[in-house]
């Protein structure tokens, strides 16, 4: 997917550090570290070239590199840092892309976009809608109109499904979206009161499919119109969309859990519906075709 060098969504809070920090900040230090490094430090600040290495040492640490590691040998971690900052430009290239498709179609037909936040993190946060852990994966709040994404999710959609590709990721972040669509033009509150009413988790299940094919289908319509106006799209990369989809079908997933199938208990929708309702919207960008009977 093309995506370097091209404007980024301001509508992002990155909370991957500790305290939910600005975008490119590095959150201080543990205090178990702290206290491992004072006798260190109590000697490097009796000389003026001690000092000159304490004030190198906290340059290089908030411009993206651990000193540290080169006391542990963990050479990794300056470059997990620099890939894990590069996935959250590219994710909030991708909302940027989002905003641009969807204001203008909102326009047509007669309503404005409201632009939702998207909120970056690894390991936990909280939520308008409740606490938000990795294992959840990615998700919307209506409570708050924010998409909620851990990064380490991306590293798990490649490793666990073979999903791999920046527009497997994309198409993620599009669908999560779509939930936002449904949520302004009603239709999150209109299925939620249906549940309501229906007989059973069968009935209430089979209209969350519903649900989640529609944001396929819209992910379809942005994925559309973005390659029109931006020319995002290389080879392979639709290929790489429909291989997520597949990877996280219902029939998939409970197939690499437990071995066997329950139709009744999908709540996504199966690898060829959500691939199907995919197609459909990138094929047609037409909103209107993404009616999935809700």
């Amino acid at each position: 997917m093309r995506w370097e060098d091209r404007e980024e969504s301001s509508n992002v809070e990155d909370r991957r550090n500790s305290g939910g920090s600005s975008k490119g900040m590095r959150g201080m230090p543990s205090m178990g570290t702290l206290m491992f490094l004072w006798p260190v430090v109590q000697r490097l600040l009796k000389t003026k070239f001690g000092w000159a290495i304490i004030g190198v040492g906290a340059v290089a640490y908030f411009s993206g590199f651990n000193p540290l590691s080169m006391m542990t040998g963990n050479s990794a971690a300056p470059t997990n840092q620099v890939n894990d900052d590069k996935q959250a430009r590219f994710i909030s290239t991708v909302l940027a892309d989002t905003e641009k498709v969807w204001g203008p179609i909102f326009k047509e037909h007669g309503a404005t976009y409201i632009e939702p936040k998207m909120v970056l993190y690894r390991g936990s946060t909280t939520s308008g809608c409740g606490h938000a852990s990795a294992q959840m994966g990615p998700f919307y709040c209506p409570a708050d109109q924010k998409v909620y994404i851990d990064l380490g999710f991306f590293d798990e959609l490649a490793s666990k499904h073979n999903a791999t590709g920046d527009f497997a990721q994309a198409y993620v972040l599009a669908h999560e979206v779509g939930h936002h669509i449904q949520n302004m033009e009603g239709t999150l509150s209109k299925v939620q009161k249906m549940k309501q009413q229906a007989s059973g988790s069968k009935g209430q299940n089979q209209l969350q499919v519903r649900v989640e094919l529609q944001a396929d289908c819209y992910a379809g319509v942005w994925a559309h119109h973005a390659h029109k106006r931006f020319n995002i799209l290389e080879q392979g990369d639709v290929e790489e969309a429909l291989r997520a989809a597949s990877a996280i079908g219902d029939d998939t997933l409970q197939k690499q859990a437990q071995g066997y199938v329950v139709p009744d208990a999908f709540t996504h929708g199966s690898a060829e519906q959500r691939v199907t309702w995919f197609r459909k919207g990138i094929k047609t960008g037409d909103i209107t075709a993404c009616n999935t009977g809700i």
